[in-house]
């Protein structure tokens, strides 16, 4: 399911599913399809249009969003440091601070807002558990709050890095104890958690021994020395290589 609430094809989750993909959409070589969202689509996503629907239009000059840092409790560093730190220009840099200084006047964002963030714009499913672990993925300082910088480069890696960059970002997330390595307990923590904010809507509908399956057959191809953990070094090389795998990683960006 998107964030708007409409269908998202099941096929998106790969073979190890469950799920019969529509006839029309396999190819020849029985491959997973890629899948189907741009990069406007990606600008899109929830935490984007949280932080847009709360910009309302000013008629302030650039030098004013400098100004009203002095207004929050915590304040970022200058726009100009951020736009060499991330891939955004400063326009939108501004446009992205005003919104989140008007859901967050304090200048941070507790776990709590994620969940609502979530819940909101999935509705249907139990988002709990993926707000959850997506907030620890941001949460650089691991002190239970996200700062504006934070924030913004994370969303930076997320629409507009590399695809090491994005495997990087991807690790941490699936890495949920942060020690380095991922476990398949932790890979299926997040893919449960995804399946049940999404997974059980996706059209054609999944099993529900779906994300078991996922999980073990990505394991298996990741933990190539076979000491039961994927290091950082395992997950970069697989995925690379692997393009079923580059595929499916690319979910957890979709619901972003």
């Amino acid at each position: 399911m998107q964030a708007d609430g409409k269908v998202v094809d099941g096929s998106l989750l790969g073979d190890a599913n469950g799920v019969e993909p529509a006839p029309s959409r396999v190819k020849d070589s029985g491959k997973w399809q890629k899948p189907r969202f741009s990069r406007k689509a990606l600008m899109k996503c929830c935490l984007v249009k949280w932080i847009i629907a709360s910009t309302q239009p000013q008629d302030k000059d650039s030098s004013d969003s400098d100004l009203e840092l002095s207004t929050v409790r915590h304040q970022p560093e200058g726009l100009d440091q951020l736009q060499a730190q991330t891939k955004f220009t400063r326009k939108e840099l501004q446009s992205l601070y005003r919104g989140f200084k008007n859901e967050c006047p304090s200048g941070l964002v507790d776990e709590e807002t994620f969940k609502s963030i979530y819940s909101q714009f999935f509705p249907q499913g139990d988002a709990t558990t993926y707000a959850h672990f997506l907030f620890n993925a941001f949460d650089m300082d691991r002190n239970g709050s996200i700062r504006f910088e934070d924030f913004v480069i994370g969303l930076s890696v997320l629409l507009r890095g590399s695809v090491t960059e994005k495997l990087n970002w991807a690790f941490n997330l699936y890495d949920i104890n942060k020690d380095g390595y991922i476990t398949k307990e932790e890979m299926l923590a997040i893919m449960k958690s995804i399946y049940d904010m999404m997974g059980r809507y996706t059209y054609p509908c999944v099993r529900d021994e779906a994300p078991s399956e996922h999980v073990d057959k990505f394991f298996q191809k990741m933990d190539r020395n076979r000491d039961g953990v994927v290091t950082i070094e395992e997950f970069i090389e697989t995925c690379q290589k692997d393009e079923n795998i580059m595929n499916s990683m690319q979910l957890f960006e979709n619901v972003i």
